[in-house]
């Protein structure tokens, strides 16, 4: 049944299911991407300048908006990490290259040179081309789920623009700027299965998600307090979500649970699975940098306000609105407060 079920789904979106796996072990290792368009920013790990609200809650005090917590935004470039990021003529960003319409290469495009593409790859092009003058002027490193934190803390890239959900734990390890992007934690499985949702038909079935991810947390924290059934199975963890549509696709897993945003895409890509009930969490995606780097941050902050005015809905029209709902909480930017 699994080996029917892969091949059904292979027939989707130009065999996805056959660049979901190559992707899925290659994209482990933390690969330099040729120079490309972006608009990205990142921190050097130099320390910027004091800002108005100060730097960013810790996990201890942050309540329950640290979406709320990022510095105020500023149009300054006079701080030490963008000058250092200026000195040195272009930014290093963490990104995915296999989350279709996020972070990806077209499989069906044969050009050796194609570039990523995708929602996040639109907000890193409009972040390098306020602070640089120029989309082009960036470098991108595929960056595993699991690697994402690592990265900004030693110094692999300057920032990561990877569907990152902003959380006060995360708080404690890196600076988030103002969100991006509004989503949800849902539940995604083959059409013909049993699982309806976030709900008891979760009992005794196994359930993938990506290492380190809000998803896991989630799962982990319900099964804890009784609110998911004891039955079901959360162990499957692994490095890339997409891993866990590959998994899916093979049978090793009856449902996967990652943000609502992914997994519409995720659908798009393979017609034997869909959207399982509701959203059940509410998150918010933002651009993670170095916290020594809070010129960068208040400056990334200005571009998402600019970015909301002209270009944001542009971006979202084009790589999103087909997989999602017309009343998504996500088809419009989130305010910043």
């Amino acid at each position: 049944m699994a080996a029917r079920r892969l091949r059904a789904s292979l027939k989707g979106w130009g065999g996805v299911g056959a660049m979901a796996i190559a992707c899925a072990l290659t994209a482990v290792f933390a690969l330099l991407l040729p120079l490309a368009h972006a608009r990205g920013d990142g921190s050097t790990g130099v320390g910027g300048q004091g800002v108005a609200r100060g730097t960013q809650a810790r996990a201890e005090k942050c309540g329950d908006h640290p979406e709320d917590l990022s510095p105020a935004p500023s149009g300054s470039e006079s701080g030490k990490t963008i000058t250092a990021i200026k000195d040195r003529g272009y930014l290093s960003v963490g990104v995915d290259q296999n989350s279709y319409r996020w972070g990806y290469r077209d499989p069906n495009n044969t050009d050796k040179d194609v570039e990523l593409e995708g929602f996040d790859i639109d907000l890193a092009h409009r972040i390098a081309d306020e602070i640089l003058g120029d989309p082009a002027k960036v470098r991108f490193r595929a960056i595993p789920t699991n690697q994402r934190i690592e990265a900004i803390q030693k110094g692999r890239v300057d920032m990561v623009v990877r569907t990152m959900t902003i959380t006060c734990a995360r708080l404690d390890e890196v600076a988030f700027s103002d969100p991006y992007f509004v989503t949800g934690q849902q539940v995604l499985a083959p059409k013909n299965s049993t699982v309806t949702g976030y709900d008891k038909s979760l009992a005794d079935k196994k359930i993938c998600t990506a290492t380190g991810s809000t998803a896991y947390d989630k799962l982990d924290a319900d099964k804890k307090a009784g609110e998911l059934a004891g039955s079901a199975d959360i162990s499957t963890t692994v490095p890339n979500q997409l891993d866990c549509l590959v998994r899916l696709q093979l049978g090793e897993v009856d449902a996967v649970v990652t943000d609502g945003a992914l997994a519409a895409s995720q659908a798009a890509q393979d017609p034997t699975v869909e959207l399982k009930g509701t959203t059940f969490t509410t998150e918010y995606y933002g651009v993670a940098m170095n916290k020594d780097a809070e010129d960068l941050v208040r400056r990334v902050n200005q571009v998402l306000v600019d970015y909301r005015k002209s270009g944001w809905q542009t971006s979202y029209d084009k790589w999103l609105s087909a997989t999602l709902k017309s009343d998504s909480p996500s088809s419009k930017p989130p305010a910043a407060h």
